[in-house]
């Protein structure tokens, strides 16, 4: 046997791929990975299951052009396959047509996903460039991670929706320089795991443990005690899930009670604390928002949230707030008030102390503050300016022409009839899948790029195969990494599948604009010409090896950015005037006059307590009694290869396991491994039970990703077989400001399922004819 061993680069780090014959044999991690995600390794069952879409199919009912209105068998019906001449040609002819009879933006191209690692092959990058070579299309804005957070912040301490990585510190700077870090939502190191666009070695780990090796003491105030490493050491204030904006208020009111609060950052370097302070002790509403009233509502001892307050403002300290408090109920609150309360505290702009989000939501952040610009595919101008925020894709179905308001803006919902979507799942991201379901009925087609037989290619109208990250040259160039990682394809595309690029350039020959798209450039050409505009770019200091060269070396390392990093709350503290904040004031907001000025009557114009729709004090509680924590997966990244050797192994008896506190198991005659039904008004799942102590008790933890599978697509309500959390969540937005999805905001109960377990068909392709 002749092996050969090839560099993989993934959103979960980077691999070698061992190949005989042509046939892949293993992937095993990079020697010099301290952390290596045990997720790549798996990718080698996924890689030819029975699961991949081996050549193009058409929806049955489609192609017998059956009425649309009538049809209602998406996700439920069987498929035609069809040469790739035919498909070519169907797609091409519905998209004039389309464009034609209903206008550019009848078409939608938002697409949203992580798809995969590398540069040229990204599959928005390449869809939003086709369509908009072809006239124009309505897009999507934000995303589902993080919306609440990239409208707020801006408000809140000015620039680019994601400068705060930037401006934050760093974790070598908190292990020199911070004393106690608080970290609401905790610090979940499964999480640190990828990093969008690639990456080439894990570090959050090793920096984490010199965090804790230099002194630092940690906080976790979350409902989940594993949401920070054990060898942390964090202390857990297990907290009512939605009640972190309570908690902080809680703090912050015994801050400003005691006089602990920096009053002379507050003046210099802030606007509108009075008027803040005025609400904080209750003399807007009459109703102090004191320790015992936050203890009331969070589940926290008084005691415990004034000792917090006191240790806040006599140690150097950092507020930390993961992405997970955000996608809730008003998620725009508690980043704002994070801010705020750091603010308070006398360590904002400090060294390695104040305020920072996301650490370990992804490797890069607070590891490093950025890396050079790296080429891209060229980005072609939308004609279109219609968007639509990114968790409204149902709303937009369901009710064109309707009007919703988005940060200060009047936006009319635009009537979609063709939906293109790749390198995405929709029925992994979005809340209420019930009510998506009954939303993708309704536009004419729906044209979808997928490797696998997933819940999103079953529920469009043509399939098109396309080659995975194994099967494609490519290279992969990660948030704030300073790496660039070769990917040479590894093996040829399985069945008749071909890349995302492959597939718009036969669409955009038979549309009359080849040229236009591909610039007369094979696939290595460009994957070649945007490595040297990138040495070019960066020029001699960059000291970037020749393209041949970085192909054989499989890893070339970018210049480290020195900054200075606009922005910055250290210089902020210093001189408030020479370096002001991006802000309509040049200070942070801690009162915003441009968000009070909306009038929204779910986002005032400071950081305030509303009251959830579901939470554990909701009157619905009586009826579903527990609080459903949707968080990422530890198997996988989103949904990304459920069907993977790694996410299959963590399954129990087929299904996702949801973790339950001993106490709410043992009062439903819940055991270890038993199946259980999760459910609610809007949907009911099975999975497997775990019973752990690291949840709360009145809090379930199941995490998203698992390939929705329901029982009868075409019924609403129906059951899934295979523990997808998102039959159960909410489509229900924040708040008017960000429209963001609100998936933290679900009540449940579970019970035990006594009746004859379905088989899992997740991973099973449709009826297939030829």
């Amino acid at each position: 046997m002749v092996e050969r061993r090839m560099t993989v680069a993934t959103h979960w780090g980077s691999f070698v791929a061992v190949v005989d014959s042509g046939r892949l044999v293993r992937i095993e991690p990079r020697g010099d990975d301290p952390a290596p995600s045990p997720i790549g390794p798996g990718m080698v069952t996924a890689a030819d299951d029975s699961a991949r879409v081996l050549r193009p199919a058409v929806r049955k009912g489609w192609l017998n052009g059956l009425p649309r209105v009538h049809d209602t068998a998406r996700g439920a019906d069987a498929f035609v396959e069809v040469s790739w001449d035919d498909a070519i040609t169907l797609v091409s002819d519905e998209l004039r047509r389309v464009r034609s009879q209903h206008g550019d933006s009848a078409v939608f191209g938002g697409s949203y996903g992580w798809a995969s690692a590398g540069g040229f092959h990204n599959a928005q990058g390449q869809l939003h460039r086709f369509l908009a070579l072809g006239g124009g299309y309505t897009d999507s804005r934000n995303t589902y991670s993080t919306a609440a957070l990239e409208v707020i912040l801006p408000h809140v301490i000015g620039g680019h929706p994601w400068s705060y990585q930037s401006r934050m510190p760093m974790w070598d700077e908190i292990a020199e320089s911070c004393e106690l870090v608080v970290a609401f939502g905790g610090l979940a190191l499964k999480n640190s795991q990828i990093n969008p666009g690639g990456l080439a070695r894990h570090q959050t780990q090793n920096l984490q443990r010199q965090c804790r090796e230099a002194g630092v003491r940690f906080v976790n105030v979350s409902p989940i005690r594993s949401d920070t490493a054990g060898f942390l050491g964090a202390e857990w204030l297990p907290v009512i899930p939605n009640t972190d904006t309570a908690a902080m208020l809680g703090i912050a009111h015994t801050m400003l009670v005691n006089g602990w609060h920096d009053e002379d950052f507050l003046r210099r370097c802030c606007v509108g604390f009075d008027r803040f302070a005025s609400y904080l002790v209750g003399e807007l509403d009459g109703v102090p928002k004191d320790a015992a009233w936050a203890a009331r509502i969070t589940g926290i001892s008084r005691d415990a949230i004034s000792d917090l307050a006191r240790r806040l403002t006599t140690q150097r300290s950092l507020i930390m707030v993961n992405y997970a408090v955000q996608r809730a109920d008003h998620g725009e609150q508690p980043m704002w008030m994070s801010v705020v309360l750091a603010a308070m505290t006398g360590s904002m702009g400090r060294p390695g102390c104040g305020w920072g989000a996301g650490y370990a939501t992804m490797d890069a952040t607070g590891v490093a503050r950025g890396r050079p610009s790296v080429a891209t595919v060229p980005k072609v101008s939308n004609p279109v300016p219609d968007f639509i925020p990114v968790a409204r894709i149902a709303d937009t179905l369901l009710h064109p022409g309707k009007t919703i308001d988005y940060d200060g803006r009047r936006l009319t919902l635009p009537e979609l009839r063709l939906v293109y979507w790749c390198g995405g799942n929709p029925f992994h991201h979005h809340q209420d899948l019930h009510r998506l379901a009954r939303a993708w009925q309704t536009p004419d087609t729906v044209v979808v790029h997928e490797a696998w037989w997933n819940t999103t290619a079953k529920f469009a109208d043509i399939v098109l195969p396309v080659a995975t990250s194994l099967e494609r040259d490519d290279f992969a160039a990660g948030f704030a990494d300073p790496h660039l990682v070769a990917m040479p394809k590894v093996r040829e595309p399985e069945g008749d599948s071909r890349t995302d690029h492959q597939i718009f350039a036969a669409l955009a020959s038979r549309l009359g604009f080849e040229q236009e798209f591909t610039e007369s450039r094979s696939e290595i050409e460009w994957v070649r010409h945007l490595y040297e505009q990138t040495r070019a770019e960066l020029g001699d200091d960059a000291a970037l090896p020749d393209f041949d060269d970085f192909w054989r070396s499989s890893t070339a390392e970018l210049p480290a950015l020195t900054g200075p990093f606009p922005g910055s709350f250290e210089a902020l503290r210093e001189d408030p005037q020479r370096f002001p904040l991006p802000t309509p004031s040049g200070r942070i907001e801690i009162f915003s006059e441009e968000i009070d000025s909306f009038g929204y009557a779910d986002c005032a114009g400071h950081p305030t307590w509303f009251e959830p729709v579901e939470w554990l004090r909701a009157d619905v509680s009586d009826r579903f009694p527990l609080h459903l924590i949707s968080n990422q997966p530890a198997s996988r990244l989103h949904s990304q290869y459920d069907n993977g050797g790694h996410s299959l192994n963590s399954k129990i008896r087929g299904r996702e396991p949801v973790t339950i506190n001993p106490l709410d198991a043992a009062s439903r005659g819940i055991e270890n491994g038993m199946i259980v039904r999760v459910h609610n008004d809007r949907g009911s799942c099975l999975a497997g039970a775990v019973l752990s102590d690291d949840v709360m008790p009145g809090v379930v933890q199941l995490p998203t990703g698992a390939w929705w599978d329901p029982v009868q697509p075409g019924l609403s309500g129906t059951l899934d077989r295979h523990g997808n959390p998102n039959v159960l969540t909410a489509d229900r937005p924040c708040s008017r400001l960000s429209q963001g999805p609100s998936a933290l905001s679900a009540l449940v109960d579970v019970a035990l399922y006594d009746d004859p377990l379905p088989d899992v068909l997740a991973f099973t392709p449709p009826h297939l004819e030829h």
